[in-house]
């Protein structure tokens, strides 16, 4: 049986790939953790950037796993305001400007799977529309003060606390999660596939 792997430590994600992984032959995958740089290239647009960061953690993943006919998925994901990628914040006053630049308006979370395989590699990106609704001073620091935001892109995690701050939504709940669902079987069927033959 062909190995799967996540070259990823997310625990978002590998909760997003177990569920997709009950619907098919490979239930189980084994997880390594890419270590790349992802500064942004000049010039490089976000939907660019994020694709190749996908990209760039499924090979090296499947480097450090070491089987070449393994199938070995990445994933990255961004949120974009004004074309400006928000990253994890560096701190409590970087989280405060990000989440004061997001309140009362709408932003885009994409977020880009790679699979790569013996037979190639393929990579799509998934574009969210999120709108939040207003925050005070005081919400925006409660929810610093919970240490959710500190790891997340955007300086939010839609899963949790901020869901709250969520006035709607207008693609793939859980392509804003960390990974899109649907896109993500897709890539891995297709991969499967190829792999047969």
């Amino acid at each position: 049986m062909v190995e799967l792997v996540l070259a990823s430590t997310s625990p978002r994600r590998k909760e997003l790939l177990a569920l997709i992984t009950q619907l098919m032959p490979e239930k189980t995958f084994d997880c390594v953790s890419p270590d790349i740089d992802e500064s942004q290239l000049e010039f490089e647009i976000a939907t660019d950037y994020v694709k190749r960061l996908a990209l760039q953690k499924a090979k090296v993943g499947a480097v450090l796993f070491g089987d070449e006919k393994a199938i070995v998925l990445g994933s990255d994901t961004i949120v974009v305001v004004d074309d400006d990628i928000l990253g994890k914040p560096t701190s409590y006053q970087d989280a405060f400007d990000m989440l004061t630049r997001l309140s009362g308006r709408e932003h885009q979370v994409m977020t880009a799977v790679a699979v790569v395989s013996q037979d190639g590699s393929n990579v799509l990106m998934v574009e969210t529309q999120v709108e939040f609704c207003d925050l005070t001073a005081s919400d925006i620091e409660s929810y610093i003060e919970s240490g959710e935001p500190m790891d997340k892109a955007g300086s939010y995690g839609i899963q949790g606390i901020a869901g709250a701050f969520i006035k709607n939504i207008i693609g793939s709940y859980s392509a804003v999660v960390g990974l899109p669902m649907m896109e993500t079987r897709q890539l891995l069927l297709n991969a499967q596939s190829m792999n047969s033959k």
